[in-house]
């Protein structure tokens, strides 16, 4: 499904839906470039997944990985940019969050080709100069 987004309230929107969507264990790679508005996807996500609204949901950049409780489902929220090289990434204890049935979003998931490989659904978002942007949901499995 590919949609355009005028604002980052419709990006919250979208993801909210998205997010409403998926069952336990899914693993949403989220792919664009820097200021593509892949946190504020996630943030829209939380909100679908009933996260507790005084949560703020930003980017792990530094921490790599923020934990969010649903109110059925959990929201773990990875961030690959800073990451060099793939082995990185392997430290992070993923295998334990992907077997949490825990819904995990990872912002560079492209970084790390093992756990793209476990991606159920990818969003790629592009932005267009006059600031919308165009949204791709794809589920894989």
């Amino acid at each position: 499904m590919k949609t355009i987004s005028r604002s980052p309230s419709e990006t919250l929107k979208i993801a909210s839906d998205f997010a409403k969507t998926l069952g336990p264990g899914r693993v949403v790679g989220l792919i664009g470039d820097l200021g593509a508005g892949k946190t504020t996807f996630v943030q829209g996500m939380a909100k679908g997944l009933g996260i507790d609204p005084d949560y703020y949901v930003n980017s792990p950049t530094f921490t790599l990985v923020n934990e969010y409780r649903g109110r059925g489902t959990d929201l773990i929220h990875v961030d690959l940019y800073r990451i060099e090289r793939p082995l990185e990434g392997e430290t992070l204890g993923l295998d334990e969050y992907l077997a949490s049935g825990a819904i995990v979003a990872v912002e560079w998931i492209e970084r790390m080709p093992e756990l793209e490989k476990r991606m159920t659904d990818r969003v790629e978002m592009a932005v267009f100069k006059d600031d919308r942007r165009e949204i791709e949901i794809r589920t894989l499995s």
